[in-house]
């Protein structure tokens, strides 16, 4: 297990540790707010399931690139290295959050995997597996996609077919010769899908919610994504009359394409096909009963929300937290972050986590005024300050 554990926590004899806040994941997210409570001098720790600080960018297939350009990729207090127009690839961002956590000295312990959180008269308890934290805050930072989505029917193909969702999914090599059908077309199937067509014969059932109408690179970076970054940030909000309308629309469906668009597909010889309904004789049956003789399948059909390790009544009948920019009004001293379209459209992106991170930093100092201890050693110039609200 890899630790970086710089912390005041006061750890017991039943092997019990006592820390202000406790901050359960550490990607983006909750590394943005870690730097945020350092500056306050706060004794905090940081929890993460992976062995490494960034590998949930790691374990992604092997050519995905980020959609943001470099500028917009850093954290608090450190810009991201290089090229301020370029699309970092996955370990790029893996290599910078690990070295942004040792930077600052944040407290990450890692291979820790949480299994239940619950509030306890004036704090809240964290276990995972003999291990326990007691806290008077807890930040939920773990994103709310965790589980594969895959449909039921997905059980009944064939032995012979290869399946994989794309959250297994790293390169051409894993697949066996034949055709390909990719299921599912946001982002993440329309990259796949591309890929795939250099080498198999491609199918790709679905249909996309939009398309962002520009073309992906540097001189969208230049021009047209910091645009598409403010109305992110400062329209499509929470505040907003036109934010609150859009919500429900980017809860409920895929991101529109941003780099891969339909015209690549094509132009790539990737067939479209309707939606797959069920399974026949073994093989994917889409909608008006073609089947499809397909080698393998690649499920890119999302995530699951699943937050049954938090046993506390905040979550509303569709099973997502009651938060106000995760701030949770009913159970004082638990907040989220990282949930998509959480305050804005951007709040599941690293610039849109990195705000809401700050914001909340300023709410535990309001609500949690005292400081228990100096967890990290490292500050950057200018030492302590307060975290105003933006």
């Amino acid at each position: 297990m890899n630790t970086n554990t710089n912390t005041n926590t006061n750890t017991n004899t039943n092997g019990q540790t006592e820390v202000d806040t406790v901050i359960v994941g550490g990607g983006q997210a909750g590394l943005a707010l870690g730097y945020h409570l350092a500056q306050q001098k706060r004794d905090f720790i940081i929890l993460d399931a992976h062995e490494r600080v960034g590998d949930a960018w790691r374990t992604r297939w092997d050519s995905l690139r980020l959609f943001t350009p470099a500028k917009y990729d850093g954290l608090p207090g450190l810009p991201f290295p290089g090229d301020r127009l370029s699309f970092p690839t996955k370990d790029d961002e893996a290599d910078y959050l690990e070295d942004y956590a040792a930077r600052f000295r944040l407290p990450v312990q890692t291979g820790v995997r949480v299994d239940r959180l619950w509030p306890e008269d004036d704090h809240h308890v964290v276990t995972s597996g003999a291990q326990r934290w007691v806290g008077q805050n807890v930040v939920v930072a773990t994103g709310g996609g965790q589980d594969p989505r895959l449909p039921a029917f997905a059980a009944e193909l064939d032995s012979h077919v290869v399946q994989l969702h794309s959250s297994d999914y790293r390169n051409p090599g894993q697949l066996q010769p034949g055709a390909v059908l990719v299921v599912g077309l946001g982002n993440s199937g329309a990259e796949i899908a591309l890929e795939l067509s250099r080498t198999h014969p491609t199918w790709l059932a679905g249909r996309p919610s939009a398309e962002l109408p520009i073309r992906h690179g540097r001189m969208a970076a230049r021009f047209a994504l910091p645009l598409v970054r403010f109305l992110g940030l400062h329209v499509l909000t929470l505040n907003t009359p036109i934010g609150r309308r859009s919500a429900p629309k980017f809860t409920a469906h895929a991101a529109p394409l941003i780099r891969t668009k339909l015209s690549n597909l094509t132009a790539a010889g990737v067939r479209p096909t309707p939606r797959v309904a069920g399974v026949r004789a073994g093989l994917p049956r889409c909608e008006g009963g073609e089947v499809l003789d397909v080698a393998n399948v690649i499920w890119c059909t999302g995530y699951r929300e699943d937050w049954g390790w938090v046993d506390a009544p905040v979550f509303d009948s569709e099973g997502r937290p009651q938060q106000r920019r995760g701030v949770v009004e009913s159970t004082p001293g638990l907040y989220f972050l990282g949930l998509e379209f959480m305050f804005a459209a951007a709040s599941a992106t690293v610039t849109g986590a990195c705000r809401d991170a700050r914001y909340l930093a300023g709410r535990i100092a309001d609500t949690s005024p005292g400081l228990t201890g100096t967890s990290v050693s490292q500050r950057s110039p200018g030492g302590t300050r307060r975290v105003e609200h933006p």
